[in-house]
């Protein structure tokens, strides 16, 4: 009897591991599609029967990667026909993607072309500061971008332009520039030239708006005759002749500041003063689409030739700055070095230490881990939950996966961290509130600290701003946390219930309490709920030791709380610690979705099936290098997609990168 059992576990163990064949994918479609999807009824121009052989599937990959994102999604099949099994779906799902990135790659990599990406309200306000030195929010009353790509507010497909925006984007630069004109240090940026001013003071006047200082030799000679004053025409064209190049982070092309100095000559004949003339040239700057727009030059060869010195320095700016190039890159761009692998990589270890690096922390961060919502559409009610709401645990509650990014980052640590780790970043307020008790030399000023032992904390999932924006108002919620899981770490998202499904209802006061797991039990009956919730409520249980603000408990509802989950595979778990060994059982998929996310902030569009291509690459590279924090941002920025732009013929891929 025991052979016999013993036989049997080995031979459903085999099972599971065969792979997935195209006759089980034809069956799938066959089962859930045929009805809409037939040789009569090819709703949408699709049919089933078009495609008897994998080679044939895969040759359609228009087609291919519609079915894919529909039925992963959960569009298809539509409302009213049965839906699959959570495994069967996602065993076709990985079948395809796999199959369509598999022939997608076979031949190399392909670069995309870039669309025409407008500057979005925090590259604007940032690329106002640097332009002019001011420290003012300039682009504050711009109307907010909405996400698209891979989930960020600056990806090309949702930047267009409206006429909103356009008389925005004037009021914005007219606000901005009177600012600029009455700060001295702002002055000194932009307005290198006076009139009445000796030529010779431009070199002084040059080194400050660099911020170098002057040189001590040159200091101790005589200085030179000052030379004649110059006019207003001729200090104003000078003005424009370093402000067009800068705005535009490119040199200007031929009558470009020709155009500009046509509006300065036009204020002079009104008779208004050099400043306002001058301020009036640089508002038609600041509205131009080159400076709102980030527009790179279409390549006229055949294949696949690299960006241009100024368009990757534009592209490295706004990738780990969010801002425009500074003098460096220009620098560099001008020497037509900035494409050479090395002196990218020695530029992504500088950038990455300049402070500006915090907004780019800031921007990724908070946008892919979802935690931008709190304050705004996610706020824990105030009457239950009034320790969040003191001031200094709220900001350290925010900046805490910003800073613990930046940690990572800097110190060149393994990604892993982000799933468990031993340290995370905190003030003396927040490290009370999560219990630590007090930690010697920690004062307001969040830094790194290790972990108490038994302070389940570690990772993301131990974050408050991550428990709080996975929460309710008023009540924690296992399916959300089990969705945040799933999406933001994992990247294999559920799609949404139906609409049929009636929301959990609330507990009535005199009612007995019940836990969450006992509410859910009943709302899990539903046999339409059943298969994605079989997948979401044991992460979500695993996590509700955490309150709604993160604060560790061992009761709800005057019942301990059971943090025990099992997926539907058979792996059981319980609590955050044992979550989190699950989860990095699952690292390879935690990786690939934060190398998309990443690669898709970084390209500031969604991503392809060709783009899936390098996602691959840089995972096995990460792999080679212990998951390296500056390897991934290093492999993005030298892949494919980011240093090339295709040809005139389509889909021809870069032969050194095979």
């Amino acid at each position: 009897m025991f052979l016999l059992l013993l036989a049997l576990a080995m031979h459903l163990q085999v099972r599971a591991y065969e792979p997935y064949t195209f006759a089980q994918a034809q069956a799938f479609l066959k089962t859930h599609c045929e009805a809409c999807h037939n040789t009569k009824v090819a709703t949408g121009g699709f049919n089933i029967f078009k495609y008897p052989t994998r080679e044939a599937m895969l040759e359609d990959s228009r087609h291919m990667q519609s079915v894919l994102r529909r039925v992963r999604e959960g569009q298809m099949p539509p409302v009213g026909r049965p839906a699959p099994a959570a495994g069967d779906r996602d065993a076709f799902t990985g079948w395809l993607e796999t199959s369509l990135r598999t022939a997608a790659c076979a031949e190399g990599l392909a670069p995309v072309r870039a669309l025409l990406k407008r500057l979005n309200r925090n590259e604007y306000s940032a690329t106002i500061r640097d332009l002019l030195n001011i420290h003012v929010n300039a682009g504050r009353d711009l109307p907010t971008d909405g996400a698209g790509g891979e989930g960020f507010d600056n990806a090309a497909e949702t930047l267009f332009l409206s006429p909103l925006h356009a008389e925005k984007y004037l009021d914005a630069a007219r606000g901005a520039l009177t600012y600029a004109f009455s700060d001295t240090r702002a002055r000194a940026r932009f307005l290198i030239a006076e009139a009445g001013q000796p030529e010779s003071s431009m070199e002084a006047l040059k080194q400050l708006e660099t911020g170098r200082r002057p040189d001590r030799k040159a200091e101790a000679e005589p200085e030179p005759p000052a030379g004649p004053p110059l006019t207003a025409e001729q200090a104003g064209r000078k003005v424009l002749e370093a402000f067009v190049p800068r705005a535009f982070r490119r040199p200007a092309r031929a009558g470009e500041v020709d155009k500009y100095y046509a509006l300065f000559q036009h204020a002079l004949r009104r008779k208004e003063p050099y400043d306002d003339a001058v301020r009036f040239a640089l508002e038609g700057v600041l509205i131009s689409p080159s400076f709102l727009f980030r527009i790179e030059e279409a390549n006229p060869d055949a294949g696949p030739a690299p960006v241009s010195g100024y368009e990757m320095a534009s592209r490295l700016s706004y990738f780990l700055w969010g801002s425009m190039p500074d003098e460096a890159l220009m620098q560099l761009a001008a020497e037509g070095r900035l494409n050479e692998p090395a002196v990218l990589k020695e530029q992504v270890s500088r950038m990455l230490k300049d402070a500006k690096s915090t907004e780019f922390a800031e921007h990724f961060v908070e946008q892919w881990l979802g935690t931008r919502e709190l304050g705004r559409d996610i706020k824990p009610d105030p009457k239950a939950f009034a320790p969040y709401y003191e001031s200094e645990v709220q900001s350290g509650i925010r900046y805490e996966p910003i800073l613990f990014f930046q940690e990572v980052l800097a110190n060149n640590l393994s990604l892993l961290n982000f799933i468990d780790s031993k340290f995370t970043v905190v003030s003396n307020k927040l490290a009370k509130y999560y219990g630590f008790g007090t930690i010697q030399g920690l004062r307001q000023q969040p830094k790194r600290v290790e972990l108490p032992e038994g302070s389940h904390r570690g990772g993301l999932i131990g974050m408050s701003a991550v428990l709080a924006v996975s929460s309710l108002p008023q009540r924690t919620s296992p399916v959300l946390r089990g969705k945040w899981v799933l999406d933001a770490m994992l990247g294999t998202p559920s799609p949404p219930p139906p609409p049929s499904v009636p929301a959990l209802a609330e507990q009535h006061s005199g009612a007995a309490p019940r836990t969450m797991r006992e509410r859910l039990s009943r709302h899990r009956t539903n046999p339409a709920c059943a298969s994605c919730h079989n997948r979401l409520d044991p992460i979500g249980f695993a996590l509700e030791n955490f309150d709604v603000i993160g604060r560790w408990r061992t009761e709800e509802g005057g019942k301990p709380v059971d943090a025990k989950g099992e997926l539907p595979d058979g792996t059981r778990f319980e609590g955050p610690e044992q979550l989190k060994a699950v989860l990095m059982q699952k690292k390879d998929l935690f990786l690939r979705n934060l190398t998309s996310k990443l690669l898709g902030y970084a390209l500031g569009r969604g991503l392809t099936l060709q783009d899936s291509c390098t996602v691959e690459q840089i995972v096995k590279q990460l792999e080679k290098d212990e998951y390296r924090a500056q390897t991934l941002v290093n492999e993005i920025v030298l892949s494919v997609p980011f240093r090339y732009k295709p040809g005139t013929a389509a889909n021809m891929v870069v032969k050194e990168a095979q």
